[in-house]
């Protein structure tokens, strides 16, 4: 018996639909605590955090409010907000 069940069936098509709607939290980075170590963008499911001139961001629109950022940080400088909605 074959089981596909929750199989992907078709990779690369997430780019596509901008998925931030669906968090109830959202994290921010205290800029001038964050060490620049890239656990927070390595750590994201989403592949939501990015680098720009050795600053991180969040790209809220794919960003679930998943909290592994956070959670990672070494720092401790990022901080989930409830979304207000």
């Amino acid at each position: 018996m074959k089981i596909t069940m929750g199989a992907v069936t078709k990779g690369g098509t997430c780019i596509a639909y901008k998925t931030g709607n669906w968090r109830d939290q959202r994290p921010a980075i205290d800029a001038d605590s964050c060490k620049a170590c890239g656990i927070c963008r390595d750590v994201c499911p989403d592949s939501s955090v990015y680098v720009v001139e050795e600053n991180y961001h969040i790209n809220y629109d794919y960003c679930k409010g998943c909290g592994l950022c956070a959670y990672e940080c070494p720092a401790d400088c990022i901080e989930m907000i409830p979304e207000e909605k």
